[in-house]
């Protein structure tokens, strides 16, 4: 079992700060989300983490995740892996919830899902892949991807259903560690942008 999942949010993207939904449009950096990403890495890379030389890196394939872990200094250590995709949007795909709203009034995609994308049962049985992942390793693992799969693993990583991730919001280029305590899942920290204010 891993002692220690961490999980990098991507930076700040032009569709993430206007608050569409962004799943599989693979939508580059703003120069605040690269500025964030070297932010990120330094925190990684100076004490206590001292650079995770022992923890296995994976990131999504898309490339705001994969140019995020880069300029953290992980690209040369990171595999890709599709299971760290953001949910597929689908018809709602760029989207704001005010727009998605006006035309189904009270949705909620961790209870709903999306038409013509994944279902909820779809990400969670990917949120449960990337869980088992982590468990099976004998050391910490850092994965770099996006607001909703990662709020996905936090809350199966808790044993919990996937609509708990309505719960707990992730900012862009945030850390979270997942870990464990009285030997059950426990969230260690969530939602750290202290690296930012630098």
């Amino acid at each position: 079992m891993a002692p220690r999942i961490l999980l990098a949010r991507h930076g700040q993207t032009e569709w993430s700060l206007s608050g569409r939904h962004t799943g599989r449009t693979d939508v580059p950096l703003l120069e605040e989300g690269r500025r964030g990403a070297k932010l990120l890495g330094e925190r990684l890379h100076r004490a206590p983490l001292d650079g995770l030389p022992a923890a296995e890196v994976r990131t999504s394939p898309l490339v705001r995740a994969r140019e995020t872990c880069d300029l953290a200094g992980f690209g040369d250590r990171a595999a890709t892996w599709d299971a760290l995709m953001e949910w597929d949007y689908g018809a709602y795909e760029g989207m704001t919830p005010a727009e998605i709203q006006a035309v189904r009034p009270g949705w909620l995609i961790w209870r709903d899902g999306v038409p013509e994308g994944e279902s909820t049962a779809d990400v969670t049985a990917r949120a449960d892949e990337v869980v088992a992942w982590a468990r099976e390793a004998d050391r910490d693992v850092l994965v770099f991807a996006h607001g909703h799969i990662l709020r996905s693993i936090g809350a199966r990583w808790l044993g919990l259903p996937l609509d708990f991730g309505a719960r707990v919001r992730l900012n862009p280029t945030s850390l979270s560690v997942l870990g464990w305590a009285y030997g059950e899942p426990a969230v260690e920290q969530w939602n750290d942008i202290g690296h930012l204010a630098a």
